[in-house]
């Protein structure tokens, strides 16, 4: 798909879809910090959109329908946990907006796989964190994100950040590697809101431990340096980007922080073990969620059953509730 493409500046753009079979897995790419649901995944110097140019031969079997999600990225939906622009408010719309989608195409059971850049990687998780605790059966559906998502690949996104003066930092320094230095330079105030107490970024990390065993995750975190005002530095150094976690793969890709995740063709370094993770994650996904989808339904009918119980107090008899409630 070519620059011109109609790319979605806010919400789901779905890129490629098969032509042949149903799909069998919904591959969800998300950017970071000023990015963009097209530019983020492209190499500048072969324009590669790696994608659609490059994923789909690889994952041609499965049948893969992949999508990229584009928000406001501005460095506010960052740092102002007040703003309705904040990190809560794009998670929240990135869940909304992926049920929508799959709901409409008769497809919500079908398998997630989250491929996320820097802190996209907190929308993805803030979003999984509030997908799971919509358990009232007029909000269930939004719920089917966080049972349909097998796999998570996370680039460069900080996992070990809660202390507000380390996230200040990171947040300057990224800001430094991804805006251009006159808006930097321009900007003072930005400096005073990274600082910002933000108690969004400090619970979504460990909001996510809870849950975080139930996927399977792929840490990468990058191993050049980012030109930050006239220095060389890691923007999220591998303590942060892939810490060492029982049952998480991680691995280094010979790039900087915002190159880690665009691909010159298939020979780019880290390109292969990141299509692989994909590859493997698809084909092990359809099995283990039609699993869960079974206990997810076995739960919500217990759920309602108890409810029933609950609002007639044993009057009437139980299967003229079940039958009340449409069972």
């Amino acid at each position: 798909m070519s620059e011109s493409s109609p790319f979605k500046p806010f919400g789901l753009t779905q890129v490629y879809v098969p032509r042949d079979g149903a799909p069998t897995v919904d591959i969800v790419f998300v950017h970071g910090l000023n990015g963009h649901p097209h530019d983020s995944w492209t190499s500048k110097s072969t324009n590669c959109y790696w994608p659609v140019d490059l994923l789909p031969d690889v994952l041609a079997p499965l049948r893969p329908r992949i999508l990229t999600y584009g928000y406001n990225a501005n460095v506010t939906a960052f740092t102002d946990g007040a703003s309705r622009d904040s990190i809560v408010s794009h998670a929240e719309t990135l869940a909304s907006n992926l049920a929508a989608n799959r709901n409409l195409r008769s497809c919500s059971d079908r398998p997630i796989i989250f491929v996320c850049h820097s802190l996209g990687g907190l929308v993805v998780k803030r979003a999984l964190i509030y997908s799971r605790s919509l358990s009232n059966e007029k909000t269930e559906h939004l719920r089917s994100v966080y049972v349909s998502t097998f796999g998570i690949l996370f680039l460069g996104t900080p996992h070990n950040g809660s202390d507000i003066a380390k996230w200040g930092l990171l947040l300057h320094n990224i800001c430094s590697a991804v805006m251009p230095k006159k808006f930097m330079e321009a900007s003072p105030q930005l400096v005073k809101a990274l600082r910002t107490n933000n108690e969004t970024l400090q619970h979504i990390n460990s909001l996510f431990a809870d849950i975080m065993s139930r996927f399977h995750i792929y840490l990468f975190h990058e191993t050049r340096s980012t030109d930050v005002r006239g220095t060389r530095e890691i923007i999220v150094d591998e303590a942060s980007a892939a810490p060492y976690l029982e049952g998480v793969e991680r691995m280094g890709i010979e790039a900087d922080h915002s190159h880690m995740c665009k691909f010159d063709d298939e020979n780019a370094a880290g390109y292969e073990v990141v299509a692989e993770a994909i590859l493997r994650y698809s084909r092990q996904a359809p099995m283990v969620i039609a699993d869960r989808w079974v206990e997810e339904k076995k739960a919500r009918t217990l759920e309602k059953q108890h409810k029933a119980r609950e609002i007639y107090d044993g009057k009437p008899d139980i299967p003229t509730i079940l039958f009340y409630f449409g069972y």
